[in-house]
């Protein structure tokens, strides 16, 4: 089992589009203490368990298995309301790997980069499109725009 540490910003301006994935997600649990995901990556299955975040919002518990896409299918159609439709595309910027979600459906314009961290406070290189860091600001965990898409409060 793992502990994930992760930094999330907004993307501005243009970004390598190159290898892109489409993903198709949904929960069957989104309460914060243990959300529980059913997404299809591509032509891939997979469920994951993820633990509430500590008090930075950059680190919590996840584990995640390969199930077979049927089952994911399957499995989605007993998901609460609402599916997060992405497009991501992994970008490598110096020693780091950048994971950009270009969102759809009600999601629609929200663009989030994600660098995951062998610790909190470790450095790495900025590209000039990494946007206003929004680690731990729970309106743009996916299981939160499930709830209250990004087209609700965009303007607000």
């Amino acid at each position: 089992m793992g502990k994930e540490i992760e930094r999330k910003f907004l993307v501005k301006g243009n970004f390598p589009k190159e290898n892109g994935i489409r993903i198709i997600q949904g929960y069957l649990s989104s309460v914060p203490e243990r959300t529980v995901r059913v997404r299809i990556k591509g032509d891939k299955g997979y469920l994951t368990v993820k633990g509430i975040g500590n008090e930075s919002g950059a680190s919590r518990f996840e584990w995640e298995i390969e199930i077979p896409v049927e089952d994911a299918k399957q499995l989605l159609n007993i998901c609460e309301p609402g599916v997060i439709d992405k497009t991501r595309y992994r970008v490598k910027v110096g020693n780091h790997l950048f994971e950009i979600d270009e969102f759809y459906g009600d999601n629609e314009g929200l663009v989030i980069a994600e660098v995951e961290l062998s610790d909190e406070n470790e450095e790495f290189e900025k590209p000039e499109w990494l946007g206003e860091e929004v680690t731990g600001d729970v309106r743009y965990y996916n299981s939160m725009l499930m709830k209250n898409p990004y087209k609700n409060w965009r303007e607000k």
